[in-house]
């Protein structure tokens, strides 16, 4: 008999569900720490599952999963949109946290999805950097944003502004250390170094970019295809079509990694200017009706296909194999 476990992830705690034999079990609740973690697996190794299912919930799974897989167990690890479409499938309406795992584990039995394989410390350190630095730059800019309201009016004192700009270049030097420190952390890896240097090589793409698109996409299983590294970044095409009567504008889906698409959003922008394969593409695209958006969209998925191709055959971004003449007057078309 084939058992499945479901675990749903909280921050303090995780509730596991068994599914085997047409039957769930009762939840068991585990601690998220290390003591809580060991007494989880030391259940799983009894229970021996066929899979251990959970979601990639923000940063509280990523601990236990390493914990399982090195301790020999199967972990498969789901974009909480799939279990999300799940239950939407089998009408449950009734979210708790019991039912969520219990969720998991008959998804892992129906569904039978792709093991997790951890990526190494480098690639996880790495990937923590990047996020980092994509969160205090985010706070950077808004800090900025709020320092021109102050200055745009002549009632804010003096004291206001003066704080503003201190916050501002704390930042910078927060970023700036992290920064070095990623630096650092490709120099003692050489595949990752290799990496870099070959997105720095794509037009618009600078160091800071590059850092921020290799830190999420080293971590990515190296089995993925292209179509599949664009769904993960929510850059895939939502289509809304049904009988005669339901023709909505299709969409990216944005269910996907957030740091992937912003960290492409500026990149595309240069390359239409100052890259003339993207920049054919993008015209061809502007000429058969395509709004300048949808366009721009359409050079980042390219150029994340681009990057991938860096991942899978260790060489340095080539626009000329994404965007050639042929590709252009295809578009046209």
């Amino acid at each position: 008999m084939s058992v499945f476990a479901g675990v749903d992830i909280g921050a303090s705690s995780v509730d596991v569900v068994s599914f085997g034999d047409g039957r769930f079990s009762k939840p068991k609740q585990y601690k998220q720490s290390p003591d809580g973690h060991n007494s989880m697996i030391a259940a799983m190794k009894k229970l021996r599952p066929k899979c251990i299912v959970m979601e990639a919930t923000g940063v509280y799974y990523f601990d236990l999963a390493v914990a399982l897989v090195e301790a020999g167990l199967p972990v498969a690890v789901i974009n909480p949109k799939s279990t999300k479409n799940f239950a939407n499938i089998k009408l449950q309406n009734s979210k708790t946290d019991s039912i969520d795992a219990a969720l998991l584990a008959e998804y892992g039995m129906r569904m039978e999805p792709r093991l997790w394989t951890p990526p190494d410390q480098h690639r996880q350190a790495l990937r923590s950097l990047g996020r980092q630095i994509n969160r205090l730059t985010g706070s950077r800019t808004q800090a900025k944003n709020r320092l021109h309201a102050m200055k745009a009016t002549q009632s804010t004192p003096t004291l206001l502004v003066e704080d503003e700009q201190e916050a501002i270049e704390m930042l910078d030097r927060r970023i700036d250390r992290l920064k070095r420190a990623a630096v650092e952390l490709l120099g003692e890896s050489p595949e990752l170094k290799r990496l870099y240097k070959h997105f720095c090589a794509a037009k618009g793409i600078a160091e800071a970019t590059a850092l921020a698109l290799l830190a999420e996409l080293c971590v990515l299983p190296d089995h993925l295809k292209s179509a599949q590294v664009s769904r993960h970044a929510g850059l895939d095409i939502r289509l809304y079509q049904s009988g005669s009567s339901v023709h909505q504008a299709s969409r990216i889906s944005k269910a996907g990694n957030v740091y992937i698409r912003s960290a492409l959003y500026m990149p595309a922008m240069s390359a239409v200017r100052f890259d003339p394969n993207a920049k054919a593409f993008y015209e061809a695209l502007v000429a058969r009706g395509k709004t300048k958006l949808q366009a721009q969209v359409a050079v980042m998925r390219k150029y994340l296909t681009g990057l991938w191709a860096c991942v899978k055959t260790d060489t340095p971004f080539d626009s000329s194999l994404l965007f050639s003449d042929c590709h252009a007057k295809n578009a046209c078309a």
